[in-house]
């Protein structure tokens, strides 16, 4: 199993990579996210949404982690995600405009204010291939 790649963050930065999938969009989904802590896999989930799009997925994923790590008492976060999309609504770049993703968007928000401190990041599909791996098993299993 990979590890991630260290980063300059200490011993109390917890690193959350997030996924979400849909087959068809919309169509069945799921969401998917791992938690790192030292370089090690401190927890790793992935659980069905139903019929909803891709960007919804996103954003569950994103709310599942944060909610686990809410209840963890982690501190200081780093959030790792291939959407684009979400990783720059996140940080305010892009103003969410979606009717079905503006309630979402509001509770990552409210969440992410439960931290000392927090960064939304944007990673290659390949560097997020083990929260891939949990939103796809999600929707393989019967």
């Amino acid at each position: 199993m990979p590890k991630p790649p260290q980063n300059s963050a200490d011993s109390s930065t917890h690193l959350l990579y997030c996924d979400g999938a849909s087959r068809g969009n919309p169509g069945p989904a799921s969401y998917g996210f791992v938690i790192f802590r030292d370089g090690e896999i401190l927890e790793r989930k992935g659980g069905r949404l139903g019929n909803t799009t891709n960007n919804v997925a996103e954003y569950q994923a994103l709310i599942h982690g944060l909610s686990r790590l809410v209840e963890l008492a982690a501190t200081h976060i780093v959030v790792k995600a291939d959407s684009e999309l979400m990783v720059r609504q996140m940080n305010g770049i892009y103003k969410v405009k979606a009717p079905g993703i503006i309630p979402l968007f509001q509770q990552a928000k409210a969440l992410c204010q439960k931290f000392t401190k927090i960064e939304v990041l944007h990673v290659r599909r390949e560097e997020n291939s083990l929260a891939d791996a949990m939103a796809n098993d999600a929707l393989d299993r019967d």
